[in-house]
């Protein structure tokens, strides 16, 4: 049942996962752009590094996961020549552990292509996937707690709880400043992400490879940024790993909060349970 997962992997999102950044390099990307860009930010708006914010951002997490939301994530990966585009979309009930994805791979530089496309539900402790041609009709599942990451900066079959309990880990924060996300001022908060933070609930294997890139480059250098309402919930998280000309972006939009939520599980002769899923799609 993995193999329908796998088919169409691009090699270079292995190579820019696994291997980009090994020169020691990590400074002519657009992410590291970014990175410094927005560093320059925090300095202009007086960022107070003594301040607790890490709390701030914290307490957000945890409110945010007290409701719903709908979810729009965009997963960048490239290696400075070709891009690649993972979205994830739907909508997510972490209070009621429940949910429902879709999750697509696209090349945009080749618009007119079809993308391989994945969906997902999450019901309690178990979330189902399915929607391949391959499947007929079929779902396969695996325990929520059981699933892991096999990317970099990828959750666990596209969970979101996943993404919140990291952006919870930052360190070193520092308050950008207010801005607007999707019509809503929010307060910009900008942190790192320690390698235990990175590779949590990462496979063995990658996460070797993870900490062998951290060797060779002298340490990883993942920020991650979390912007708040004033409500004190969070409306989007990014985590941007820059590797050289190279590097992995993910970002996360949280609107219509407090929605309701509806996703059923299938029927328990449509599921094949599955002991680990693997591929682009599920992370």
């Amino acid at each position: 049942m993995q193999r329908p997962l796998v088919p169409l992997v691009p090699l270079v999102v292995a190579a820019v996962l696994l291997c980009a950044g090994c020169s020691g390099e990590s400074g002519s990307g657009s992410g590291s752009d970014a990175a410094r860009g927005s560093g320059k930010a925090a300095k202009a708006a007086g960022a107070d590094s003594a301040a607790d914010h890490g709390a701030a951002v914290r307490a957000a997490v945890a409110a945010t996961e007290r409701s719903s939301a709908r979810i729009d994530e965009r997963i960048e990966i490239g290696d400075g020549t070709t891009n690649y585009v993972i979205s994830v979309k739907g909508d997510f009930d972490w209070a009621g552990d429940k949910g429902r994805l879709a999750v697509d791979l696209r090349n945009p530089a080749v618009p007119g292509k079809t993308s391989p496309r994945m969906d997902e539900i999450f019901a309690g402790d178990t979330v189902y996937f399915g929607g391949f041609a391959e499947m007929a009709g079929s779902w396969g599942s695996i325990r929520r707690d059981e699933a892991e990451a096999h990317y970099a900066l990828r959750a666990p079959m596209n969970d979101p709880e996943h993404v919140l309990r990291q952006v919870a880990q930052m360190r070193r924060i520092s308050k950008v400043g207010e801005e607007t996300v999707n019509g809503v001022r929010a307060v910009h908060y900008r942190g790192t992400l320690t390698e235990k933070t990175v590779t949590l609930r990462m496979a063995k294997d990658m996460k070797a490879k993870v900490a062998t890139m951290g060797e060779k480059t002298g340490g990883l250098t993942v920020y991650a940024d979390a912007w708040i309402d004033r409500n004190g919930r969070i409306v989007r998280t990014r985590l941007d790993w820059p590797l050289g000309p190279a590097g992995i972006r993910a970002t996360m939009d949280l609107t219509d909060h407090g929605k309701p939520v509806r996703a059923k599980a299938p029927a328990p002769d449509e599921v094949v349970p599955m002991p680990q899923v693997g591929g682009p799609l599920p992370g």
